[in-house]
């Protein structure tokens, strides 16, 4: 089959059950990781999820031992899952506690628990390695995500976690939302702050746990926190980067997944990682408020309007105009033409200039006022801050208009 019509029938949900599952399961699990890490972002705790991410590893060698210890085979998905909760949660729990109770700052608090806990999961790794059971246990899958082999009801399990995590997001959107933006408020509101937080690291220790097949511990990160970067391009509003940044996930695990069940030798964390980064590329680039492209039409903007007023003010002065990118915006205008003279349109707009620049001189000398002159730029229209009432008294002070020079 091309690889065109592999994709697409990825992308159709036409590649089987299990491909299906993992694609819907991978998208509930985006939404809920961007939706859930747009908080860790707004509380400037994003690292917070790196250390989660990396104390997940011991857990993962210690619940494969001990299920072969009981006579299974250790690779029962759900045990392995939960005993990468039960790590993650004590290394939150370490985490929290060195911060609260010693004077060390919550990032070296991180970086301990995440070199501890992910160089006691690599040493787990390798005693495992050395059992019988442990060499096609398939555990180094944990470390970059792969759903090669994934049976059906791995694929329920986390499509079913990750639309548990949609559903906690939604019904605690709005304390974690008053908790990222504003503790101090939120706090002064009767809010338990910390409460809060803990559920804050408990969501995003569950979409870390269920991410672990997909994804890996080592790239999850990136699921949490590139989708509200992502989403900040594109609005200010706090409730719109919430649900942008879920949909950035949950494009990115969808469409993840479906190219690596197109090609199955390709891992999928890396896959869905590279989708949510080109996403973030196209909003760097095209968003309309924040995107290069946006800022870089901004600051053309900006250059024309001052070197059309800086000749115009030498048109009414009778000045030369030597600046060439002036001589060009003047002549692009029709203000000026080939020969440098200004034609009737550019005099009456020098003429207007020179005019605006006396009214703002009046207006700063009449309401000495910040408020005034602090909106005085040179570039603003003087219509846009006095009344046609301020402007006709400004008139009659300065006398009629005088013909800008020849």
């Amino acid at each position: 089959m091309p690889m065109s019509d592999a994709v697409l029938d990825a992308l159709l949900l036409q590649s089987g059950y299990n491909a299906a599952l993992v694609a819907v399961g991978a998208a509930l699990l985006g939404i809920a990781a961007g939706s859930g890490g747009t908080f860790l972002f707004l509380r400037k705790r994003a690292l917070v999820s790196d250390a989660v991410a990396h104390a997940t590893l011991p857990g993962v060698g210690i619940a494969f031992i001990v299920m072969v210890a009981l006579g299974g085979d250790g690779r029962n998905l759900l045990g392995l899952l939960l005993g990468s909760a039960v790590s993650a949660g004590i290394g939150l729990l370490v985490v929290e506690w060195i911060a609260r109770r010693t004077r060390l700052a919550e990032d070296a608090a991180i970086g301990a628990v995440l070199s501890v806990f992910f160089g006691l999961g690599i040493v787990l790794l390798t005693v495992i390695q050395t059992m019988s059971r442990g060499k096609q246990a398939g555990l180094e899958s944990f470390l970059l995500g792969s759903t090669a082999g994934m049976l059906f009801q791995d694929a329920v399990v986390i499509a079913a976690g990750g639309a548990l995590s949609v559903l906690a997001v939604f019904l605690l959107r709005r304390p974690m939302t008053l908790v990222a933006f504003d503790a101090e408020f939120a706090a002064a509101s009767g809010t338990d702050v910390r409460r809060i937080d803990l559920a804050m690291m408990g969501l995003v220790m569950a979409v870390t746990v269920i991410g672990l097949k997909l994804v890996g511990l080592i790239l999850i990160v990136a699921l949490l926190i590139i989708p509200p970067v992502t989403a900040r391009f594109w609005t200010d509003r706090t409730a719109d980067v919430i649900w942008i940044a879920g949909l950035v996930g949950g494009v990115s695990g969808y469409l993840g997944a479906a190219l690596s069940a197109s090609a199955p030798k390709l891992p999928t964390g890396p896959i869905i990682v590279l989708v949510c980064f080109a996403l973030f590329v196209l909003s760097l680039l095209f968003a309309p408020n924040r995107g290069l492209l946006a800022a870089l039409f901004r600051h053309r903007r900006f250059q024309h309007r001052v070197h059309r007023r800086q000749g115009l003010l030498a048109l009414a002065h009778g000045e030369p105009i030597l600046d060439p990118l002036t001589l060009t915006v003047l002549r692009r205008d029709g203000l000026i033409r080939a020969d440098r003279v200004a034609t009737r349109k550019g005099e009456a707009q020098a003429a207007k200039t020179l005019r605006d620049e006396k009214r703002w001189e009046i207006a700063r000398e009449i309401h000495q006022s910040d408020a005034i002159s602090g909106r005085y730029d040179g570039l603003t229209s003087i219509e846009a801050v006095l009344t046609r009432d301020e402007i006709a008294d400004i008139d009659r002070r300065i006398g009629p208009p005088v013909p800008a020079a020849p």
